[in-house]
């Protein structure tokens, strides 16, 4: 089975305390004990980042290891065929995306995305998965561009927590430039498998996903069945 789990906001990234989405995720992969990669390519490789998800994935029944480009970068092919899950962490979708391709890590995800290994990631690393993602690489205003397209449709991050967000979403609605986008809030993840939604899986609570459209100059969200995994 193909599987993607995309966080629209939060994770270790922000609160190493809480391991919900990232247990969650393990409890997805074809191992008891599954070798997980963590990508953060999107924020340069930022250490604090890295050393937050050592934080939470070493208290969880798993092998973490991550993936330096800007250091002596290992042989790929290999890495990733070693892996259970792939997690792929925010930051600048655009220059992400850059050098992934420039090192063909595009093709070996592809690969190991068809043969079942689990992709996952928040921001830049929930977008990246789809055919097309709304972005703020750009710091003059949000934008739309081609992501890896493992799974068809355009998905929009921290739909609740970043200001232009809803309005980015509903211009390009309402003028038809797209009939519907996938917004994806803070504190909850879309659950696709086999390319299909299967279900919103909240990791905090009132939080959601939503299939928007617009009808008649007016945006409609509908709620996307979902799984809680907060009390």
């Amino acid at each position: 089975m193909k599987q993607i789990i995309a966080i629209g906001g939060g994770g270790f990234g922000r609160n190493p305390q809480q391991h919900l989405i990232e247990q969650y995720i393990l409890d997805q992969a074809k191992s008891d004990r599954p070798n997980i990669l963590f990508i953060p390519t999107a924020t340069g490789e930022l250490d604090s980042y890295i050393v937050n998800f050592y934080k939470v994935f070493s208290k969880l029944q798993c092998n973490p290891n991550h993936l330096s480009f800007f250091k002596r970068t290992p042989d790929l092919h290999q890495l990733i065929a070693e892996q259970d899950i792939i997690f792929v962490g925010g930051g600048n979708t655009k220059s992400m995306l850059a050098v992934w391709r420039e090192w063909q890590l595009d093709e070996y995800l592809s690969e190991a995305y068809n043969r079942g290994v689990v992709m996952s990631g928040v921001s830049a690393g929930a977008i990246c998965w789809f055919q097309q993602g709304i972005t703020d690489s750009w710091e003059s205003e949000l934008k739309v561009m081609p992501c890896l397209e493992f799974v068809d449709g355009v998905c929009c991050p921290h739909y609740d927590e970043e200001p232009e967000r809803r309005p980015t979403t509903k211009k390009l609605l309402i003028n038809n430039i797209y009939q519907e986008v996938i917004g994806i809030e803070g504190g909850c993840a879309l659950h696709i498998k086999d390319g299909n939604i299967f279900k919103a899986v909240r990791f905090s609570k009132n939080k959601n996903s939503y299939r928007v459209t617009a009808k008649d100059n007016k945006i409609i969200e509908s709620p996307i069945d979902s799984i809680s995994l907060v009390q």
